[in-house]
């Protein structure tokens, strides 16, 4: 059986510490019926392990998939990478600890920003949310419209 061609929006997190990413997964299940009926399908990137996802997924109660993006390979496809400077990646361990340390595939700190992509059936990027505020986030409004 071949498998169903869908639109597939993609939602890069920083990770379950981060209450901004946390609230969105939230508010993205409210797209749960209307993704179905266009269909099209949610997927969560985090750099987090599988760990840490749990965490994330019991935080949010999300249905989504949640994948682990091991080594940044998605983020980096999607250029959505960067590194904090310095003094957050301190501020970010000193608070969050293990949470932050060891919860990604290396220490250097990197994190993806908080974007949304909508990859049609084909897998092409027909649109892109991508704001370095991680405050910042894709309206389910836009989401929807670009459907």
């Amino acid at each position: 059986m071949s498998a169903e061609k869908k639109k597939t929006v993609l939602v890069f997190i920083r990770g379950q510490w981060c209450p901004y990413c946390n609230k969105y997964i939230e508010s993205l299940q409210n797209l749960a019926p209307e993704l179905q009926s266009k269909n099209a399908r949610l997927v969560i990137i985090s750099p987090e392990k599988p760990e840490f996802i749990e965490k994330t997924i019991s935080k949010t109660k999300t249905s989504y998939s949640v994948l682990y993006d091991e080594n940044y390979k998605i983020a980096e496809l999607f250029d959505v990478l960067y590194t904090p400077e310095k003094k957050t990646i301190d501020f970010y361990e000193k608070h969050l600890g293990d949470d932050f340390k060891k919860s990604r595939s290396d220490e250097s700190g990197r994190l993806p920003v908080s974007a949304t992509y909508i990859l049609d059936e084909n897998q092409k990027i027909i649109w892109r949310h991508f704001n370095p505020d991680y405050k910042e986030r894709a309206s389910l409004e836009d989401i929807l419209k670009q459907l």
